[in-house]
């Protein structure tokens, strides 16, 4: 069999880290992974990276749990190019699997619903070890786009909508920060206060949980809240720490933008500007 598929999923940020309380909230960013799927008789699935030091178990895992899913054996190669800082906090590979999956399904000419294509992602992500939660939140948040709130035990999502249309500043540390490697026994002593954060995110109150939750992570996992405190100084409109780090995002008008930037050139990391999405992951045709 020969077949070619395309698609692309976003990066997202976090608004509730789930790691404390097995529930989190995260929302789309327009940061993309592009992933291309070529089918091949070889019976061996290949994986390539844009960054050649990238494992790509994780994107060749996902290639085989389509092939099971349809009780397939073929071979594939499967690349994966991507705009999304890795090991930072913003979903890379949640991005990864929800791509390669989809472009997966095109190649074979089959389809999955939504949450199917999200949960064999969120399944090859733990067994290949590059996650703790599964991160339920932020694959929902990179495959739907907008803004999601889930139970990542349940792999429920509790709340989905469009988020309000804004720049998305990052701030993004040199040093890198594996999920795989944060001390969720330190931010477990804080899960009551992350359950405030929580509880304003079902209410709608993104902003506030956003900061919060950043604020509370930073504490427990040892990250300075200076990038944040930075952009609300400056007129951000959310700021925190997303994911287990090391990056940082704030929500902000556009007016407010060149404000922030200056304000985070005193530190040391790569400043990226962008915006929110609500569009999702997409086939390519």
């Amino acid at each position: 069999m020969k077949g070619k598929g395309k698609a692309y999923a976003l990066a997202s940020a976090t608004i509730v880290n789930a790691i404390a309380l097995g529930k989190g909230s995260a929302f789309g960013i327009d940061l993309k992974l592009h992933a291309e799927v070529e089918i091949n008789d070889s019976g061996e699935i290949k994986g390539k990276a844009q960054n050649a030091k990238c494992d790509t178990t994780l994107i060749e895992k996902c290639v085989e749990k389509v092939f099971n899913k349809f009780n397939l054996d073929f071979g594939a190669k499967v690349t994966t190019t991507s705009e999304i800082p890795m090991a930072r906090g913003l979903s890379s590979s949640s991005a990864a699997a929800n791509a390669v999956i989809l472009a997966t399904c095109s190649a074979i000419g089959k389809k999955l619903r939504s949450l199917e294509a999200i949960n064999l992602g969120v399944e090859a992500a733990i067994e290949s070890r590059v996650t703790i939660t599964g991160a339920f939140d932020d694959a929902s948040a990179s495959y739907f786009g907008g803004v999601v709130v889930t139970d990542n035990i349940k792999r429920k999502i509790l709340l989905k909508e469009k988020m309000q249309e804004l720049s998305v500043l990052i701030f993004s540390p040199h040093e890198a920060s594996f999920t795989s490697k944060a001390n969720v026994k330190r931010a477990k002593l804080f899960k009551d206060f992350v359950a405030i954060a929580f509880e304003k995110a079902l209410k709608k109150d993104f902003f506030n949980a956003l900061t919060l939750n950043g604020l509370i992570y930073c504490s427990s996992l040892g990250f300075s809240p200076e990038p944040a405190i930075l952009a609300l100084e400056n007129n951000a409109l959310a700021s925190g720490l997303t994911g287990t780090g090391s990056a940082f995002v704030a929500l902000a008008k556009e007016e407010a933008i060149d404000k922030i930037k200056e304000a985070w050139q005193s530190l040391e990391g790569e400043i990226i500007i962008t915006k929110t999405n609500n569009e999702g992951a997409k086939i390519v045709k």
